[in-house]
């Protein structure tokens, strides 16, 4: 995964960031896991990954605390998960996942954004077989711990390879071993930056310059939706 992984990481962040989507993505990612398994961080798993994702993203405490609030609120709609799947411009292909109270709102616009770059959805299911899922964690190098070692220690919670970027952790595993591997992450006591389910190319595609500019340009958009959460590609 390596260099790959942190391109397209890379390339997403500079949109997010120029877009300052990000904060309401974790607000709602927040909310809607407290809402569905309780507020409390000690007794939802999965409420705890979002707020550590949230505070590796320095979003401010007050933030984090009034996304919990939120979801005991009357206000606060159903959200549903879906995702889309799509060739964008010059085929790229493109797996979109969604968290959204109106399936009927979302899918309306995902399919203008599509037309709009002279793109088609496809039938859910047919890109599945083009993206490995993989759960991802990431987290400072720790100072007195060996990656190698690291990597025994979790081998047997699912852990399949360990990336080094410069002063950061990479760690990957299977979709289905993301409890597993978080539960002995966590027993260890190591700080995590960021963990995620992400999708994985099995195999990218290069473009040219005027290429990227249409892609580009079309994966900005998207990203501006409100309903959307993550976007995927095969992007080399």
């Amino acid at each position: 995964m390596g260099r790959a992984f942190e391109y397209r990481k890379a390339a997403k962040m500079k949109r997010w960031s120029k877009m300052s989507r990000i904060f309401p993505r974790l607000a709602k990612t927040i909310t809607m896991t407290a809402k569905e398994s309780g507020p409390d961080p000690d007794m939802n798993p999965a409420l705890r990954t979002a707020i550590q994702n949230a505070k590796g993203q320095n979003m401010p405490k007050d933030n984090i605390d009034a996304a919990i609030k939120r979801a005991t609120s009357k206000d606060v709609g159903n959200y549903s998960e879906t995702t889309y799947e799509g060739k964008g411009p010059h085929g790229v292909l493109v797996f979109i996942e969604c968290a959204t109270d109106n399936t009927t709102r979302t899918i309306a616009n995902i399919k203008s954004y599509f037309n709009k770059a002279e793109g088609i959805l496809v039938p859910t299911g047919s890109l599945e077989f083009m993206f490995n899922r993989k759960a991802i964690f990431e987290m400072p190098k720790p100072g007195d711990l060996d990656p190698e070692e690291l990597e025994l220690e979790l081998i047997d919670a699912g852990l399949e390879e360990i990336d080094i970027e410069e002063d950061e952790l990479i760690l990957t595993a299977d979709y289905i071993n993301f409890g597993n591997l978080n539960k002995a992450i966590e027993d260890m006591k190591l700080e995590v930056t960021k963990s995620s389910l992400q999708r994985i190319p099995t195999s990218s595609v290069e473009f040219n310059e005027e290429q990227m500019q249409d892609i580009e340009k079309f994966l900005e958009k998207v990203e501006e939706d409100d309903d959307v959460q993550q976007v995927f590609t095969n992007l080399a």
